[in-house]
């Protein structure tokens, strides 16, 4: 049986939801995020060194990080779905989404995340207008323009095709929502940018997706 380690408000929301489009049975064990650091419990060092979710456990099997498992559960019980036949266009950008998601898109959100933190974070009064001067630079001169620049490269992308590898929803296509619903959240992406918010709008309806959300319980990227 398939375990998925699911952290709230996480990556591994992704998980539950390809397992739903593949139809396979599943076990969750949840973890909660510490409130105050938003870190992950370090019970999931018992799963995996590093502490993080995603993981899943498939009898002996441990696998990390979410293009490795989005990979591992296709070629393991995919049977040629939710991916691209082999040496085909569609295949390669099957490909460069599955990792662009996690090696590009989430770089600046995630450094958006910290400098955020940093400009509104408590500190010591006389350190206070210093952080947040440097905040507001970093933000305003790399971070925001990265962000708005990347937003820019995928509204253009979603205007050629109706999913990133082409005409077919696939595994990609679960690959890049965490990055696209956590610009939503807190990185600007509106209705300034069609072609996206329709594609955010295409996967929260498919049941699917609903039915991982069920299972997974509260998904606070959503807000």
């Amino acid at each position: 049986m398939i375990v998925v380690h699911h952290l709230n408000n996480s990556r591994s929301q992704r998980v539950l939801w390809l397992l739903e489009e593949l139809g396979l049975p599943y076990e969750i064990v949840r973890y909660q995020r510490d409130p105050k650091t938003m870190l992950a419990p370090p019970e999931l060092r018992a799963i995996h060194p590093l502490g993080k979710s995603p993981v899943i456990s498939d009898g002996e099997v441990v696998v990390a990080e979410s293009g490795a498992i989005v990979e591992y559960l296709l070629d393991t019980y995919g049977q040629g779905r939710l991916k691209p036949a082999a040496g085909t266009p569609e295949q390669r950008r099957w490909t460069y989404f599955l990792h662009y998601a996690e090696g590009s898109a989430m770089t600046p959100l995630l450094m958006k995340l910290v400098f955020d933190r940093v400009e509104s974070g408590p500190a010591p009064f006389f350190v206070k207008p210093i952080a947040r001067a440097i905040a507001r630079k970093v933000l305003g001169s790399y971070i925001l323009p990265q962000i708005a620049s990347h937003l820019d490269y995928l509204e253009g992308e979603l205007a050629q095709r109706p999913w990133f590898a082409g005409a077919e929803f696939s595994a990609a296509d679960i690959q890049m929502s965490f990055p696209l619903e956590a610009a939503a959240a807190r990185a600007g992406l509106n209705a300034s940018r069609p072609h996206l918010m329709d594609f955010l709008q295409r996967i929260h309806s498919r049941p699917a997706f609903q039915r991982a959300l069920q299972r997974g319980g509260p998904y606070e990227l959503l807000k």
